[in-house]
């Protein structure tokens, strides 16, 4: 294709692309039927791993639960069959240990089948200024919160490609799309996260298997008690989120196959805003909004939890 023909098609796709999106935010797009899918979800013993698996149970699919927590699994378990789960299977799963996820994964397909909803939630946070923090530590943060998702895809995505069917979801963070005081090891392994879905994205789609779906998820601190100890400045123009809420938002984001998810919706504006403003600029907007130190009361979950 020559250089006009290839630039002419460019220019009306983008158009077409533009105007596509100025409709569905005003048009909301029909959500797909999850009934029947086999869903996936890591950290589903506590938090929004929990409300995720009783709202895909709701739905009607069959929903397979890892945690490290057993006395939580429990919990979702019995919560996600109040709430309709025809199927429901929990395993034991360290996903900071490669092996562990590889052999959990066999067992999940052998005893349930294959995987179409892989929801990478498990997460873990230290809270400490970077050279506090233990080197065991930081090796965790990194293992739990980007390389398990590596060893997941690897388990699960297979499948999805010969089906040319599947939804992978990465529940990212904010803090995955700018750094911030004592988080440094949960920013580095959230922006990690990101570009890893987004690049698994991009092949994706140079393999044609667009079944495979995608959807980012950068929601704001989530009270959920993983942050446990953390306050917002302006808590009317940024609050701590309500866990149903962002649950609902992520499940309809996934059923609309969304890419991105940005919670609440005003970091749209602001992480557009740090696209291009100066440096100083930026760091200004973030210490106003009080984001810059948001870290300081950080206290975390329980040991116990």
């Amino acid at each position: 294709m020559n250089f006009f023909l290839e630039t002419l098609k460019f220019i009306v796709l983008l158009v077409y692309y533009l105007l596509e999106s100025l409709v569905f935010l005003v048009v909301p797009v029909r959500k797909k039927n999850v009934s029947g899918e086999i869903v996936l979800i890591t950290g589903a013993g506590s938090g929004i791993g929990r409300l995720l698996a009783v709202k895909f149970a709701s739905l009607g699919a069959t929903v397979v639960l890892w945690d490290i927590n057993q006395e939580g699994l429990n919990c979702t378990v019995r919560q996600a069959r109040e709430n309709g789960a025809g199927r429901v299977h929990s395993y034991i799963c360290d996903c900071s240990k490669r092996q562990d996820v590889y052999r959990v994964a066999d067992q999940v397909k052998k005893e349930v089948g294959d995987v179409s909803i892989l929801i990478n939630n498990a997460g873990v946070v230290i809270g400490k200024g970077f050279l506090d923090s233990p080197d065991s530590l930081l090796e965790k943060t990194m293992e739990v919160n980007t390389m398990a998702h590596f060893w997941t895809y690897k388990a699960f995505l297979p499948a999805m490609i010969a089906a040319n069917h599947g939804h992978l979801v990465s529940i990212a963070s904010c803090a995955g799309q700018c750094g911030t005081s004592q988080a440094a090891d949960y920013c580095a392994s959230k922006f990690a996260a990101i570009g890893f879905a987004e690049s698994i994205d991009m092949e994706m789609k140079t393999l044609r298997k667009a079944g495979v779906k995608t959807t980012i998820v950068c929601p704001f601190f989530i009270n959920t008690g993983m942050f446990d100890g953390v306050k917002s400045k302006w808590p009317r123009v940024f609050p701590l989120l309500d866990p149903e809420y962002v649950a609902e938002k992520i499940t309809s984001a996934v059923r609309q196959n969304q890419e991105v998810l940005f919670i609440p919706r005003i970091t749209y504006f602001l992480f557009f805003l740090k696209s291009f403003l100066p440096v100083k600029a930026a760091v200004l907007i973030v210490d106003y909004l009080g984001i810059l130190d948001v870290m300081h009361t950080f206290k975390g979950r329980p040991k116990k939890e």
